[in-house]
């Protein structure tokens, strides 16, 4: 049995009421930033295939922004973030104060892709900050590894080290809404932790994975 296909209802809980807790810190950063109120939660956290991760982003063959990042510390892992071109587009727009951007202009510039950068840094540090904080290990992320490619390019990516081991991952499924353009946005965050770190994560929440 894989060390994932043993996580329980009680676990998934404890991650989505986490999960929550940092999508708060990350809507009042991204509200500061642009300047206008940003709501974000977490309505629900659930295992997947890595074969129904490639469906949830559009299809191994759509094209998406994408933000990958290893998590390091006291326990190990990796997340990956993926938005719609259509939605990484207007956040970059509003970020950088220019509405006729296009993210299908290529090369893409230094200031929209460091946008990206600056909203996978919040998103990623919101999480894991909220993360650490209940479970009082030091973990931090790496500087994020951006891309604009297919899901099953990206995808691939991430999980080359992990499918050696499982064929399943934690998607995080992240609900933004402003009130005005996108009143609701979707994004889906795909937790990674490494095989040996699920122990140690949920021994410091105080559950256990059974064997």
């Amino acid at each position: 049995m894989s060390f994932i296909d043993k996580i329980n209802p009680i676990h998934l809980d404890i991650l989505k009421e986490i999960g929550n807790i940092g999508a708060g810190h990350a809507a009042t950063a991204l509200s500061a930033i642009l300047n206008r109120k940003i709501d974000m939660n977490v309505p629900d956290v659930r295992v997947v295939s890595f074969d129904e991760m490639m469906e949830l982003a559009g299809g191994p063959e759509h094209v998406v922004a994408s933000v990958f990042l290893r998590i390091e510390g006291d326990a190990t892992g990796s997340m990956i973030f993926i938005l719609s071109l259509p939605v990484a587009e207007y956040f970059i727009r509003q970020m950088i104060g220019d509405e006729t951007f296009s993210i299908d202009a290529s090369p893409h510039s230094e200031l929209s892709l460091s946008c990206l950068q600056e909203l996978g840094n919040i998103l990623s540090g919101s999480y894991l900050s909220s993360l650490s904080d209940f479970t009082r290990l030091n973990l931090y992320p790496s500087v994020p590894s951006l891309n604009i490619d297919m899901v099953g390019a990206t995808i691939s990516y991430g999980l080359l080290e992990l499918s050696q081991v499982s064929d399943s991952a934690i998607v995080i499924d992240t609900v933004l809404a402003q009130g005005e353009r996108f009143e609701s946005i979707t994004g889906h965050f795909f937790f990674l932790p490494d095989p040996d770190s699920f122990d140690t994560i949920f021994a410091a929440l105080g559950v256990t994975i059974n064997g």
